[in-house]
C-alpha cells in the first residue's frame, strides 16, 4: 500500500472530526469499505471528494436509485445495439466485447492508478442490493460470461458507501464494512464548517442565523429537519438579500430555504402562535405577512 493511501487528514473544504478521520483510515488500512450513515445534508457525499483531493486520486460516484441493480455497476451488455448492428450495420457482431459497457465498479477496477469509488445512497437500492455485490467488494473481481473474461482490479479502489438509514441493510454486508455515523454538527463545529464556505461573514449575522437555525431544527413534529448545505445556502441568501442581522430571528426571512414542506411551516406556525398568545403575536404576524 502506497503511503499517500494512508495520510487522509481532511481538506480544506471539508472539516473532519478525529473520530471520522481515524474511520477513514482504518478502514484504507484493512482495505474494506467504509459505510457512512447520518442525516441528509451532512457531509457524507462530500467526504468522498475530500478523500480524494487530500490523496490526489480520482473519484468514481455510482448514484444508487430505487432501480439499479448490481449488475449495473458491474458491466452493461448492449444487446440491442448489437441485435441493431446485425440487421443494419457495418460493424463485426461476432465481437461481443465492443457491446460490453463497464460501469462504475468496473471503471473503477480498471483504473491504473488507485481512485476513490462511491456508491451513494445504498439504501436506496432494494434489500438484495447490497448481498449483490458481497463477492465482488470481498474479491475486487467479477466474471463476464458474454466474454469469458475476469476483470480484476488493478489498484484496489477506496470504496465509500452512503445510507441515509431509509431503509436497514442485511448483516453480511454490514460485516464487510467499516461503519461511522456522522452526527450531526454542535453549534461549535457548524460555526467552523460555515466559515469554510464564509470565511467573511459577519459575525452578528452568523450568530443570529445559527440560533434561529438551531431552534427551527428544534420544534417538535418537524418532517424535514433542515440540514447543514441548508444552513450554508441560507446564509448566502440572508447576505444576497442584505438582511438586517436584528431582522432573522423575528421575521425569519427566506425561510424557505430551509422549511421545505408546507407541512413543517404549519407546525412552526402553529407553535409560535402559541407562544405568542402570552406575549403579542408581531413575529407570527411577520411569518404570516411573508409565508401566507
Amino acid at each position: 500500500m502506497s503511503k499517500k493511501s494512508v495520510a487522509y487528514k481532511g481538506s480544506s473544504n471539508y472539516i473532519v472530526a478525529d473520530e471520522l478521520r481515524n474511520a477513514v483510515n482504518i478502514a484504507i488500512a484493512l482495505q474494506k469499505p467504509l459505510l457512512i450513515k447520518g442525516e441528509p445534508g451532512t457531509g457524507k457525499t462530500m467526504l468522498a471528494q475530500s478523500i480524494a483531493d487530500s490523496l490526489d486520486m480520482d473519484l468514481i460516484i455510482w448514484n444508487i436509485k430505487s432501480t439499479t441493480k448490481a449488475q449495473e455497476g458491474l458491466y452493461v451488455y448492449d444487446t440491442v445495439q448489437r441485435l441493431y448492428d446485425s440487421q443494419f450495420g457495418e460493424a463485426n457482431v461476432s465481437d461481443i466485447k465492443q457491446y460490453i459497457k463497464l460501469g462504475k465498479l468496473g471503471e473503477s477496477f480498471l483504473a491504473d492508478e488507485q481512485v476513490v469509488l462511491l456508491i451513494d445512497e445504498i439504501d436506496k437500492a432494494d434489500l438484495e442490493f447490497p448481498n449483490d455485490l458481497l463477492w465482488e467488494l470481498d474479491q475486487m473481481s467479477f466474471y463476464i460470461p458474454e466474454t469469458k473474461e475476469t476483470i480484476k482490479a488493478k489498484k484496489r479502489p477506496i470504496v465509500i458507501i452512503t445510507s441515509n438509514a431509509e431503509k436497514e441493510l442485511p448483516d453480511a454486508f454490514l460485516r464487510r464494512c467499516i461503519f461511522h455515523y456522522i452526527a450531526f454538527p454542535d453549534p461549535e463545529g457548524m460555526e467552523q464548517i460555515v466559515k469554510v464556505h464564509h470565511p467573511s461573514l459577519d459575525k452578528r449575522l452568523m450568530e443570529q442565523a445559527m440560533e434561529t437555525f438551531y431552534t427551527l431544527r428544534n420544534v417538535p413534529n418537524i418532517q424535514k429537519k433542515p440540514s447543514t448545505s441548508e444552513l450554508i445556502d441560507w446564509l448566502q441568501a440572508l447576505v444576497v438579500g442584505g438582511i438586517n442581522p436584528n431582522r432573522i430571528k423575528q421575521e425569519m426571512p427566506f425561510l424557505g430555504v430551509l422549511l421545505k414542506k408546507n407541512e413543517d411551516l404549519d407546525t412552526l406556525l402553529n407553535q409560535l402562535h402559541g407562544k405568542a398568545q402570552n406575549r403579542g403575536g408581531q413575529q407570527v404576524n411577520n411569518l404570516n405577512r411573508y409565508y401566507r
